[in-house]
């Protein structure tokens, strides 16, 4: 008796509702997705940032995150999927991608609003 009180009543407790939002998830997720947030490189809304200034060869260069918030779900998807020069694998579940999609998507509609 004591299994099925500690073991499935917080199931149907919690089950229906959620103790945070999706934007809420999808807002943190973006912000420390593994360590590293991805609004670190391309900036809090997506809309991509400078990164770093250095010299090489004695010319000055710039590393920057590109713009993410106008990339369609399937390339977004692949991006998170491999490593690129200077883009961490992440190693993202599907709801996390599609999370963290919505949260950009979120966020432009809000700003063209």
């Amino acid at each position: 008796m004591k299994f099925i009180i500690v073991f499935i009543l917080p199931y149907f407790l919690f089950a229906k509702s959620s103790f945070i939002t999706p934007m809420e998830y999808s807002s943190s997720l973006y912000k420390n997705p593994r360590g590293i947030g991805c609004d670190n490189c391309h900036g809090p809304k997506g809309e991509g940032r400078l990164v770093a200034k250095y010299i090489h060869k004695k010319k000055l260069k710039e590393f920057r995150g590109p713009v993410i918030n106008n990339v369609l779900f399937n390339d977004f998807k692949k991006a998170l999927n491999k490593s690129t020069r200077g883009m961490p694998r992440y190693y993202l579940t599907d709801t996390e991608v599609k999370a963290l999609f919505f949260y950009l998507q979120e966020i432009k509609l809000f700003d063209e609003k």
